[in-house]
């Protein structure tokens, strides 16, 4: 009677690992050319950062300050301090979250960490480090 039990368990375990380790390739842009690239950019570090993967779903974010002349940006990049890059276009602003509130000329945006990259890279011992808002930085082209 053990033995079935046991052989479920390490299945529900080996495909936990496999979730929480398969790479995810949904970026929309190149990130690596350019991050790489000589061009001029503008960082912007994270006002605030939740993480709390085990609330489920979109519980790991940060929230960035932004002029607002980044607005019209075609793309931006993430940046996340022992995680990938990943590239994204620019949706949704707003002028508060969480008790965050936008300096004039500014707006909010939020950007939301997967949660499996969050709980594997709790996994591998790095929470502190995904916790601290300085390892969180949007990187946007210079606006000329």
């Amino acid at each position: 009677m053990r033995r079935p039990i046991i052989y479920i368990l390490i299945l529900l375990l080996s495909i936990l690992i496999v979730t929480l380790w398969w790479p995810v390739h949904d970026s929309q842009c190149n990130s690596e050319a350019f991050l790489k690239s000589n061009k001029q950019k503008l960082q912007i570090t994270a006002s605030q950062v939740v993480v709390q993967p085990w609330r489920g779903e979109h519980h790991v974010y940060g929230i960035f300050m932004v002029p607002d002349e980044y607005k019209e940006t075609q793309f931006f990049v993430l940046s996340v301090l022992g995680a990938n890059n990943y590239c994204s276009k620019p949706f949704g602003y707003n002028q508060n979250y969480d008790d965050v509130f936008a300096q004039p000329g500014t707006h909010l945006i939020r950007y939301y960490l997967r949660t499996r990259i969050a709980l594997r890279l709790i996994v591998q011992g790095s929470y502190w480090q995904l916790n601290n808002k300085q390892n969180w930085v949007l990187i946007y082209p210079q606006v000329k």
